[in-house]
Formats: C-alpha cells, structure tokens, sequence
C-alpha cells in the first residue's frame, strides 16, 4: 500500500502471516486518551484537518493509501477479512472476520480459498448484500483504468487463462468478454463464496483485505462509481466536494446493524474530512484544541510542530510518534532514465542526511537501504547501498565526485531532470535539498508541485523523471512490495524487466519461507544497485489529536489512527 499524508508524501503492503504486518514498529510515544478496550462514547462529530483537496479515490477496488484504507474502512467499506483494532506490532496486525465469519478455509494446497458470508448485511438503500456482490467486486479489479493504481491481486491470483500478450481473457464486467472464466473461478453458493487461484496462495485471507470489498452486481462497472460509492459500512456519504474548503461528510447508515458487524464500533453520529486546510493552521487549532477542534485531528505534524507537541507533556495523552509501514524514496522513471549508472548517480549526489533533518531529524526516521523495512521480518537483510553496493561507499551527505564518476560512465545521462511531489510547506524544502544536492553533480532539477489529493493518479498517468513516494507491505511479505514496485500494480518507475520479473515469480509461489526470504533478499540487493528507486528513509509517523478524542495510539496495520473504535467524548 502506498503512503500518502503530510510531508513529501513524505517523502506516499506469501507466506502464513509469521511476520509483523506493514513493517510497523511500537510507538515511542503512543500516547492515548484511553484504553482501547474502553467502551466509547456514543454520538457527537469528529473531525479530520487535511491539508489534500480531496481523498485520491472512494472506490473499492482502486483506494490503496494506507490513510484512506483505514479511514474508508471504518466507515463505508468492508472487507471480507480486516485487522485488530488494537495498539502493539502483533495485536494490530491481527487478522480477524469482518464480511466473512472466519478468517477463511484453504483447500487444494492453497489453490482453493472459501469464505462463508454473515447474516443480516445490508447496503444503505436496504437491499442485502450478496455473495454475487462481493464476485461483482472483485471482478472490477480488471476493468481497464480501474486496476491501474489500484490493487491487482485478482487479476494476479485468480485461476483466468491469460492472452497470448499476458493480459487476462476476463476483460472486466464493463467489457463482459470472458465471463464465463470469471465465473469459474469465483463461485457463488448460497452465502458461501469460493475462489480458485492459479497458484498456491497460503496468505490469501491477508489477501481479500484489498480490492474484493462488495459492490452492488447492479451497479455501473466503470469508474464513475468513485463518485459516490454505495455504502454497506456503519456510515454513507452525505456531501463530497473537493477543493478547497470541500469537504466529506459522512452520516449514519440506518441500514447497518451492529449485529451484523462486530468489527465497527461506529461511536460518533458523523464524520467530517475537511480539505484544503493549510498545515500549520491545522496544527495549531488540534494543539489548541477549542471549541469544535476539541473533535479534530491531523493525520501527521508539520516539522515545526514537533518540538512545540513532543517536548510538552501536557500533549502526551494524544500524540503519537511511531513507527509507520513505509519506505521513503523517490521513483526513478525507467523509460526516461534507462541507464543504470546514470540512475545511480542521482542517488549517490543526493543528500539524505538533509532530507531527514527537514522531515523532523530523529522523529522522521532512519536511513533506508532498499524499498523493504527492517521490521518487516525475514523478508528484510541489508542491501549494502550505501556500504558499498555501488562500488564505494556514499556518505549520508552525498557524494557529487563519485556521481559525476558515475554519470561520465553513463549512457546519454540527463543533465536537467523534473521531480514531482505532493505539494506541502516541509515537501518544498525537501525539495529544495534535491535542487541543491543534484545541482553539485551537474544536474538541473525542475521542481514539479502538485495537489496533494491528485498526486499519485497525475503522475501514475504521466510522471517525469523523478517521483516521490513511499511504501508499506499489503501483508507481512516482500511478495507485497518488491512484484507492485518493480513488476505489476504500482510501477511509478516504469521497471520493464523480464529476468527480474520471472525471479519474482519464482519468490511468490515458493512455499519454503526460509528460503523464499532468502530469494527476496536477493532481489532487493538487486533492485537497490538498479537504482529503481532512490530510498531515502524508513519513516516514523507523529501525529496529533484534540482533547475529546478517544482512543489515541497508532494503528499497526495501517500506521494509522484507530478509526473504526475512535470516538467523541461527550
């Protein structure tokens, strides 16, 4: 799942669940109005302060932010399995029913994974939902344009013959062509739903937490679903305007039942997502916390906040500095920049040392050797990029003689360069280190801001050299970070590599763990000398919320607040 908050975006997810989901680690500061096994309060509004224009995408299938993901579905979409609300590593990463009644049954060595549906679900306007709703989801993975930065595991997974040119026969219930192979694999029997995949998938369960959520089979296939998508969460959409002073309003469904859904506590009356609010106006009216912000939030805090929020204990009951799932670094575009010496020598002239000053210094995180966290487990052994792995070693300051060395080796390396980034106040500084650093090498970096809301889908569609990013695992496996980086699902950088492509499928369907963490951490060494992504750290995540708001701790699963049992003390 891809990072997307405050910051440089700052910079923004195969085995049997044995490892820490989403590379988190405990908070050194969870912080927490209350207990998470507290019984909450009913009623009242809370509020989130976003500095984005809008929220990337409210569809299903597309929405793969691990910010959106959590909030999302807490209030409008479920899933067939979901995470622990809890605070700690393993507690939050849990995997426990949400749709479904149990956490799924596996068969045929893996190849055959069914889920049997609860009682009594029902969407806003009243109809049930169907097992033939959550196949009509699932199906609209492989809708052109859909999938495109969305999760892919449906189209990967699921037993569909492919075209001669790799694509799926199933073209996608907008197309219809190939139904019949989609209905093989994804079966229908009464509340029971059964998917049969091409290849033994023992974490399938983990799986279905990302783009198989239910849609009504009624409902239109293409992409303006995103506009308003039917609920079947404790919660519908009221009002949903971008911009500036947009907003997304969120109110009770009166057609869901608590019966029907342990997993949402569902406390507050409503949600409110305001957008466009400059940060360090949003930080200072949650450190304030008067009035209606007694109720609001910040999903991260600018750099000049963190010693006001950190050094003060008055605030510990409701910060949270911890831990987040993600990698930072910037993508390099492949198709633009084909040379690998020359992609190596941006990484090599860049300052990180500066980079991680601006996020915040100790609070933003540390170094980054790879786009794989050290906690994610096994998956995870030193890369040595910065050791050594590029043929000398590269001080955190940068090194602009030995990248100018690299650039001479290089093929027709680019002396001027665009970066794009999610426009903030702390991403234009950061920014800036870029310029700077580069500019010792001998080369021209053309800052490229763009609305924060919109980021990933411009530059998914059209992105120049340079692209920032951040990113955490789907589940505890690399299978969920090298395959959407470098090959399928998240490729910014535009990798087209047949040999690496076929070594990570070999890695994804070996079902020796020892030995299939081995192979990934053969394939990271790899990725990090091609210089695919320039990382720059494993990041930590601080936050901020008002004095009325409960609980506060990080969220491991997702690095995020505990929104489905969060509430407004009355």
């Amino acid at each position: 799942m891809l990072k997307h908050r405050k910051g440089v975006v700052l910079a923004a997810i195969a085995a049997s669940g044995a490892l820490l989901l989403a590379a988190c680690g405990g908070s050194s500061d969870g912080g927490g109005s209350a207990s998470p096994t507290q019984e909450g309060q009913a009623g009242g509004t809370l509020t989130i302060l976003s500095p984005a224009e809008q929220i990337l995408t409210l569809d299903p299938q597309v929405v793969y932010t691990g910010e959106d993901l959590a909030f999302l579905g807490a209030t409008i979409q479920r899933s067939l399995t979901a995470y622990q609300v809890a605070p700690g590593d393993a507690e939050g990463t849990t995997l426990v029913p949400d749709m479904a009644t149990d956490t799924g049954t596996a068969s045929n060595g893996g190849k055959t994974w069914q889920f049997t549906l609860r009682d009594g679900m029902k969407w806003e306007d009243g109809n049930p939902v169907t097992c033939a709703d959550v196949a009509y989801g699932t199906s609209r993975q492989y809708d052109i344009g859909l999938a495109q930065g969305g999760p892919v595991y449906a189209v990967t997974y699921l037993d569909i013959p492919t075209e001669e040119d790799g694509s799926s026969a199933y073209k996608g219930p907008s197309d219809g062509t190939g139904q019949e192979l989609f209905d093989k694999a994804v079966v229908c029997d009464g509340n029971t739903i059964t998917f049969n995949l091409n290849q033994p998938v023992p974490d399938f369960n983990y799986t279905v937490t990302l783009g198989f959520s239910a849609v009504p089979a009624g409902m239109a296939a293409g992409e303006e679903y995103a506009n308003k998508p039917m609920s079947n969460g404790p919660y519908k959409i009221q009002e949903y305007s971008k911009g500036k002073g947009g907003k997304l309003v969120l109110v009770r469904n009166e057609n869901w039942s608590a019966e029907s859904d342990p997993y949402r506590k569902a406390y507050p009356d409503s949600w409110v997502y305001n957008f466009g609010i400059e940060e360090t106006v949003a930080d200072q009216r949650v450190i304030q916390s008067s009035g209606e912000d007694q109720y609001a939030m910040v999903q991260g805090l600018t750099t000049a906040s963190l010693p006001v929020v950190f050094e003060d204990p008055q605030y510990e009951s409701r910060r949270i500095d911890a831990f987040d799932p993600y990698t930072i670094y910037a993508a390099v575009n492949v198709e633009k920049i084909p040379d690998q010496k020359c992609r190596q020598a941006i990484g090599v002239a860049l300052d990180r040392d500066a980079l991680i000053k601006n996020a915040g210094g100790t609070f933003a995180g540390t170094y980054a050797d790879g786009v794989v966290k050290p906690n994610i487990g096994i998956d995870y052994a030193p890369t040595g990029l910065w050791d050594g792995l590029l043929g000398q070693a590269v001080p955190g300051t940068g090194d602009p003689e030995f990248a100018k060395k690299l650039l001479s080796e290089g093929a027709n390396c680019p002396t001027e360069i665009t970066i794009d980034y999610a426009q903030s106040e702390d991403s234009d500084k950061a920014v800036a280190i870029w310029v700077e650093s580069l500019k010792r090498a001998g080369i021209t970096v053309k800052p490229n801001p763009i609305e924060r809301g919109q980021y990933y889908g411009v530059v998914f569609e059209n992105g120049n050299e340079i692209m920032t990013g951040g990113w955490g695992p789907d589940w505890p496996n690399a299978s969920t970070v090298l395959p959407p980086l470098f090959v399928q699902g998240w490729n910014l950088s535009r990798v087209d590599d047949p040999a690496f492509a076929e070594k990570v499928k070999a890695a994804s369907v070996e079902t020796d763990r020892n030995k299939q963490a081995t192979m990934w951490h053969e394939l990271s060494k790899e990725a990090a000398a091609q210089m695919w992504v320039v990382p720059t750290r494993f990041g930590r995540d601080q936050r901020l919320a008002g004095t009325k708001v409960g609980p506060v701790f990080s969220w491991s699963a997702y690095g995020s607040f505990p929104y489905p049992i969060m509430y407004a003390t009355q």
